[in-house]
């Protein structure tokens, strides 16, 4: 190796290393809005899940019964988790919140049964 390869070899190892280092941080940037809208909607679709279980238990102690409509919604928030799964990496930022919304839509309105629920069974003697 020449004494003039060496410097030129060094200095194309330097540029490479800039260019690699420049595209994984444009990347990195550009994912970061969908990355924290797929954290936010697997938040909400973790709480809805878990006021769905808690539904689930506060239904069947009043009943003795299993709620159809509570196990139909896990059922599709089992569905939703494997669409996100299948398709997740490649939704738009926009879907992926549109999903979110409905699950927090879904998760209010399990509130209120829940107060509902509460409301009768405070009721009865």
């Amino acid at each position: 190796m020449t004494a003039f390869s060496f410097p030129v070899v060094t200095v194309a190892s330097i540029l490479l290393a800039i260019v690699a280092l420049a595209l994984t941080w444009r990347y990195a940037r550009r994912d970061a809005p969908r990355q924290r809208a797929m954290a936010r909607l697997l938040d909400a679709a973790d709480a809805l899940e878990a006021r769905l279980r808690t539904a689930k238990a506060e239904i069947e102690a009043i009943t003795g019964d299993e709620d159809e409509t509570v196990r139909n919604a896990l059922q599709e928030m089992l569905r939703q988790r494997l669409w996100l799964q299948q398709h997740g990496e490649t939704a738009s930022v926009l879907t992926l919140d549109e999903i979110r919304a409905s699950i927090e839509q879904a998760r209010t309105r399990i509130d209120q049964q829940l107060v509902l629920v509460e409301r009768a069974r405070t009721a009865q003697p």
